[in-house]
C-alpha cells in the first residue's frame, strides 16, 4: 500500500529503501521483546554450538549486561565478521527450510542484538591457535582484534535497547525481567539435562550472586531428565510425576506428567517442547488439559514437561519469528498421541495419590510455633526398643479391636484369621482397624496407616465402573421427535460436519441441512433435555480454538460423576470390617482411585516414621 510523501502533501507516493541499520533495529523488535528474548537466542546458539557448560550473566535485569559463555565448538576469527551480518548462518544452506535440526537458522540473533545495543563477540574455535574478538555498536561493526580466551564462545551484550531508547519504556522492573531470564533459563535446562547451567547476577557488584546453578545429568535420557526435573521444579514434582513414552507413527512423547492430586492453581508448571524446542502452543496446551479433564476440576491445572519428538518435515518451526510456535502437518496426530500417552500413564499409576497429600497432613498435626518467650519444649530420651517392647506388654487392652480377640488361647480359626489380617497389611492400602465419624477408614499397613475418605473413595469406584460400562455398550442415543435446525455458516457447518462420525459415537446425531445449517437428530440419553444449539455451538467453539472438541464428552462425564455421587457410600454409614477391607481391595485394583471425582486425594498415607517423628520418636 502507498503512503503519500508528507513534505510533498499527496501528489506522488515515495517507496524507498530503508537503510541497514533500520532494517536491523526492525528485525530486532521482533526477535528482541525483552532482556530474556536475548538471553533464549544466546543460549540456543550456545547449544547449537555442542557446549556441555553455559554461564550467564546478567546485571541490573539484563538491561545494562547480558554476558553468556560456552565451551562449544567456537567461531573462527575469519568468520566472525559474517556472524553478524544478517540471514547468515551455519546451520542451514537454505536448500530446505522445513529439515531443521537446530534451534537457531534464520542468522537474525545477532545483528539484531549488535543493532540495538553493544555486542562483543568473542570466540576461539577448536584446534584455533588464539581467539578472537569483535564488537557491534549501534549496528557499526569494529574490526576483528585479537582476544584471550581458552575455549568456546563468550557474547557480551552491553546497554539493550540503547539504541532504540523508546523500546526501554515498555520494559518492566529489573526484578521482573530477571525472574523473566531465569524462568528462560530453566526452561531451556530442561530441555538439555546433559549440559550445565549457570545463572548469575552481577548487580550487586563482585562475582555476583548465583541464582540457579543446575550440573550436567548422567545416565539415560529418562533418568538425566528425572534429575534435571527434580533440580528445577523441586524434588516433589519428581516424586510424584509418571514418566511419560508413547509412540503414534512418527511422532513419539515423552517427558514427566504429574499425578493429579499434584495439581496447580495455574498452568505455571506446564512445559512442552518440539524437537527439543520450548514452545506455548495453544492446541498442546488444550491437549494436556483434556487428557487430565477427568481428574481434575476447572480451577486446578496439571503439571508436565513433556517433549514431542518427530520428522522435522512434519513440523513448521519457522511460523514466528521468535521461534515460540510450531504448526504441525497433522496436529490432531500430536493432540491424539498426548491425550492417549497421558491417559495410559495416569491409568497405570493405579491408586499411587501424590506424597504432598502426606506432607500436608502431617504438617496439620504439628501444633503452631511457639512464641519466643514461651516456655521450652524438651524430648524425652528415646527408649530402647527392648523397653519399649516390656512396656506395651505391660498393657493390658481394654477392648478387642477389629483384628483382636478376646480368647485367652489360640484356636486354628484364630490362625487363619491372623494370616489373613497380615495378607492384608501386606497390600498397599492395609487392612482396616476402625472408622472414624462414619466417614473415615483408618488402615494399618506394614510401613504406617492409611486414612480414606469412604465416600470419595467409593464414589470413584461407581465412577469408573459407569465409564467401563458405558465403553462397552456405546453411548445410548435418544431421537428428536422435531429435528433441531442450527444456523452455523457454511464453514462453521462445514468444520462440525467433519467430526460427525465422532460425535455420533457418544450418541450426538448430526445431518446437513442445506446452506450454513446443521440438523440435529439425537442426542446423548444420559444427558435428558438438553439445549442442543446450545451444546452445538460449545462444540464448534472448542473446534474452531483447537480443532477438537471434548463438550460431548465433558456433559455426559458429568452426569456419570454425579450418578457415582448418588450411588456411592454415603458419608455417616458405618461399615462394617469386612466391608472396609473390601473396599480398600477395590480401590487397589481400580485407576484413578486415588482421587475423587474432582481431583482431591481419597486417601492419606503416613509413614510410621513420619508419625514417630511427631511424637519425638526419631
Amino acid at each position: 500500500m502507498f503512503a503519500p510523501d508528507p513534505n510533498i502533501g499527496d501528489a506522488l507516493p515515495v517507496i524507498r529503501q530503508l537503510d541497514e541499520a533500520a532494517i536491523n533495529r526492525i528485525a530486532a523488535g521482533e526477535v528482541v521483546e525483552r532482556p530474556a528474548s536475548a538471553v533464549k537466542e544466546l543460549v540456543e546458539n550456545a547449544l547449537d554450538a555442542g557446549a556441555s557448560r553455559i554461564e550467564i550473566a546478567l546485571a541490573d535485569g539484563g538491561k545494562t549486561l547480558i554476558r553468556v559463555t560456552d565451551d562449544g565448538c567456537g567461531i573462527p576469527a575469519d568468520a566472525l565478521a559474517l556472524a553478524v551480518a544478517r540471514h547468515a548462518t551455519s546451520k542451514i544452506d537454505g536448500t530446505d527450510l522445513l529439515n531443521i535440526h537446530s534451534f537457531g537458522f534464520r542468522g537474525e540473533a545477532l545483528p539484531s542484538l549488535g543493532a540495538v545495543g553493544r555486542l562483543t563477540l568473542t570466540s576461539r574455535a577448536a584446534g584455533a591457535a588464539e581467539a578472537a574478538s569483535l564488537t557491534v555498536d549501534g549496528g557499526r561493526v569494529e574490526p576483528v582484534r585479537p582476544a584471550a580466551l581458552a575455549q568456546g564462545t563468550v557474547v557480551e551484550l552491553r546497554g539493550l535497547f540503547r539504541a532504540t531508547p523508546a523500546r526501554l519504556k515498555f520494559l518492566r522492573s529489573d526484578r521482573a525481567e530477571t525472574q523473566a531470564i531465569g524462568d528462560t533459563v530453566r526452561r531451556l535446562a530442561m530441555a538439555a539435562p546433559h549440559v550445565a547451567f549457570v545463572l548469575r547476577d552481577l548487580s550487586g557488584g563482585g562475582e555476583g550472586r548465583v541464582s540457579f546453578r543446575a550440573d550436567a545429568e548422567t545416565g539415560d535420557m529418562f533418568g538425566a531428565l528425572r534429575g534435571r526435573l527434580a533440580r528445577v521444579l523441586g524434588a516433589e514434582f519428581a516424586e510424584n510425576a509418571l514418566a511419560i513414552d508413547a509412540e503414534r507413527e512418527a511422532l513419539r512423547l515423552t517427558g514427566y506428567a504429574a499425578l493429579p492430586t499434584y495439581s496447580r492453581g495455574t498452568a505455571v508448571a506446564q512445559y512442552l517442547y518440539v524437537n527439543g524446542r520450548p514452545v506455548r502452543d495453544r492446541m498442546l496446551t488444550g491437549a494436556l488439559r483434556a487428557a487430565y479433564m477427568d481428574f481434575l476440576s476447572r480451577d486446578r491445572h496439571p503439571a508436565a514437561v513433556l517433549f514431542i519428538d518427530c520428522p522435522p518435515e512434519q513440523v513448521d518451526v519457522n511460523v514466528h519469528p521468535a521461534k515460540s510456535e510450531v504448526r504441525f502437518r497433522e496436529p490432531g496426530l500430536a493432540r491424539g498421541l498426548i491425550v492417549s500417552g497421558l491417559r495410559h500413564a495416569l491409568a497405570g499409576a493405579g491408586h499411587w495419590a501424590s506424597t504432598t497429600v502426606a506432607g500436608a497432613t502431617l504438617g496439620a498435626f504439628r501444633p503452631e510455633s511457639a512464641a519466643q518467650d514461651g516456655p521450652r519444649i524438651y524430648q524425652m530420651d528415646r527408649p530402647s526398643p527392648g523397653a519399649r517392647q516390656a512396656a506395651f506388654a505391660a498393657q493390658a487392652p481394654e477392648a478387642p479391636g477389629f483384628a483382636e480377640t478376646a480368647q485367652p488361647f489360640a484356636r486354628a480359626e484364630d490362625v487363619t484369621e491372623g494370616d489373613a489380617d497380615a495378607q492384608a497389611q501386606a497390600q498397599p492400602l492395609g487392612a482396616a482397624r476402625a472408622q472414624l465419624h462414619e466417614n473415615y477408614i483408618i488402615a494399618q499397613t506394614a510401613t504406617g496407616m492409611v486414612i480414606v475418605d469412604q465416600h470419595a473413595a467409593h464414589e470413584r469406584l461407581v465412577y469408573e465402573r459407569l465409564k467401563r460400562q458405558m465403553a462397552e455398550r456405546g453411548v445410548a442415543a435418544q431421537a428428536l421427535l422435531i429435528p433441531e435446525i442450527v444456523e452455523l455458516g457454511e464453514d462453521g457447518a462445514a468444520r462440525l460436519l467433519a467430526h460427525a462420525d465422532a460425535l455420533a459415537e457418544l450418541g450426538l446425531g448430526i445431518e446437513p441441512f442445506g446452506g450454513g445449517a446443521v440438523a440435529v437428530r439425537e442426542t446423548p440419553a444420559v444427558l435428558g433435555e438438553v439445549d442442543a444449539a446450545a451444546l452445538i455451538l460449545d462444540i464448534l467453539d472448542e473446534l474452531s480454538d483447537l480443532d477438537d472438541s471434548q463438550a460431548v464428552r465433558a456433559r455426559i462425564d458429568a452426569v456419570l460423576s454425579r450418578m457415582a455421587c448418588h450411588g456411592s457410600v454415603r458419608s455417616g454409614r458405618r461399615m462394617r470390617a469386612e466391608e472396609m477391607n473390601a473396599l480398600l481391595r477395590e480401590m487397589e485394583a481400580t485407576p484413578h482411585s486415588g482421587q475423587c471425582n474432582h481431583g482431591r486425594p481419597t486417601y492419606v498415607e503416613l509413614r510410621l516414621a513420619d508419625i514417630e517423628r511427631l511424637f519425638g520418636r526419631r
